[in-house]
């Protein structure tokens, strides 16, 4: 039962031991690797994706898709990957995730899944350096009591881990569990879970506490859905995935029930056929 939680720990020791965490010198040397290099022009077929996952099973709901690259365990590795590059941030938003929060959207994503609404941020150099000001600048947004907390997207957030760890470790250190942190990723539970995934992934898993996972397929797409764009994608409460060491979901879950301007719109008409 406490297997995974073990896990989770031995991966954030194991990833503080080999990285100059509290600092901004990190892995950072290297290039793209060439599965990331090439993926351009497979979106728009929908025929020559990339799988490098095709023999592993177990890997999460609609897993592989067709329209997005499927890395295999420990294929990308965010402490070579990251670039220390934000996309953008926005204080004191509604939308991404429960309450009034905080969202960083980090950038690089070799996922690439067709029609996603961040393509202009796949790359891992789109946007502005993550800097110290930055940094005391969230903190200092996270303030008020009415902020319930910190959303991280882009962007792959798990595969930007150097630079959200060093930013969830500050947020723990000065306001413990009274701020959340949500995170959404193209990354399925199952993936993250999985024997040979690297273990920064896990180290940053160990510090959300509610995570929206899965490719969007657009195929699936439902805009019903709280906090998802397709039906694949789920709510997870991490905490308690990772103390009952099985996927739990978020207990909160509220999707709409029917498409509300739609039905506005047909309110409007009556009234103009009666009037």
């Amino acid at each position: 039962m406490l297997h995974k939680i073990q896990l989770v720990g031995a991966a954030i020791g194991n990833y503080m031991a080999r990285n100059e965490y509290k600092g901004f010198v990190y892995q950072r040397e290297g290039i793209l690797p060439r599965m990331v290099q090439e993926v351009e022009g497979f979106v728009s077929t929908g025929h020559s994706h990339r799988d490098f996952a095709a023999g592993e099973s177990g890997r999460g709901p609609s897993i592989p898709s067709p329209l997005t690259n499927n890395p295999k365990a420990g294929q990308w590795d965010g402490r070579k990957l990251s670039r220390f590059i934000v996309a953008d941030y926005k204080p004191l938003v509604m939308t991404d995730g429960e309450g009034i929060r905080c969202s960083i959207y980090v950038s690089g994503c070799p996922f690439r899944c067709h029609n996603c609404y961040n393509s202009s941020i796949w790359d891992f150099q789109a946007g502005q350096p993550y800097t110290q000001e930055l940094e005391d600048r969230i903190i200092n947004d996270l303030s008020p009591s009415y902020v319930q907390g910190i959303t991280y997207l882009g962007g792959e957030p798990m595969l930007n881990t150097p630079m959200l760890l060093r930013l969830s470790e500050r947020i723990r250190r000065e306001y413990g569990h009274s701020k959340d942190i949500w995170c959404w990723t193209g990354y399925t539970w199952e993936e993250l879970m999985r024997p040979g995934e690297t273990d920064d992934k896990a180290a940053l898993l160990a510090y959300v506490d509610v995570l929206v996972d899965g490719r969007y397929i657009d195929s699936l797409k439902n805009s019903l859905l709280q906090f998802r764009g397709s039906s694949n994608q789920r709510i997870i409460d991490v905490p308690e995935s990772l103390k009952q060491d099985e996927l739990v979901m978020w207990g909160r879950l509220h999707d709409q029930q029917r498409f509300i301007p739609e039905h506005y719109s047909k309110d409007r008409q009556a009234e103009q056929t009666r009037g």
